[in-house]
């Protein structure tokens, strides 16, 4: 198998197969990455695919520094990061329009969006790269360029978050059941 700096060259000489090898490689991890990022897989699957074409067509003049993968998560981060914030709005109204059996899992998936966003850009890329990606924290290290004692001390901390906001949702959850009652 290439490493990466040999198919970025090969890619850049016109190989077509370099090309083929290098989406190969990492569509799967991409795709999980958005998936994990905007919960619908049909855009996560052209989230992926714009992905590969815009580094595609950065391709002239990307310079090789070991970290490929992550120039292709921060491209996919931002796409992903785009379509969360077009669709806020239009998760309401999709509400309306669902059958009732599927009212909860929408709410379900809300809810988690909105924990999601409350939390720091950097607790979030670390939870869902370490729960969602599975990746160890050696390799969040790498694809966030942090060192490992900031890597554990963030996921430490955004569990600590998601207890305590989970805990807020199901409080306040509580008071809206007692009003109505």
């Amino acid at each position: 198998m290439y490493n990466d700096f040999l198919l970025i060259r090969k890619m850049k000489q016109g190989d077509d197969n370099a090309f083929d090898l290098f989406v190969h490689k990492y569509y799967q991890e991409i795709l999980s990455y958005c998936y994990h990022h905007c919960f619908d897989q049909t855009y996560a699957e052209d989230f992926t695919q714009e992905t590969f074409i815009r580094f595609f067509s950065k391709l002239p003049d990307y310079h090789y520094k070991g970290k490929t993968l992550n120039y292709l998560y921060t491209i996919a981060g931002n796409l992903c990061k785009d379509y969360l914030k077009k669709t806020k709005e239009m998760l309401l109204e999709e509400i309306e329009l669902v059958e009732e059996n599927q009212t909860e899992q929408i709410l379900n998936r809300v809810l988690i969006e909105q924990v999601l966003e409350q939390l720091p850009d950097e607790s979030r890329e670390v939870l869902t790269l370490y729960y969602f990606q599975e990746l160890k924290l050696t390799e969040i290290s790498d694809t966030l360029q942090i060192g490992l004692p900031l890597v554990k001390y963030r996921l430490q901390k955004v569990r600590k978050q998601l207890r305590e906001l989970l805990g807020k949702e199901e409080f306040d959850e509580s008071k809206r059941k007692d009003k109505k009652i």
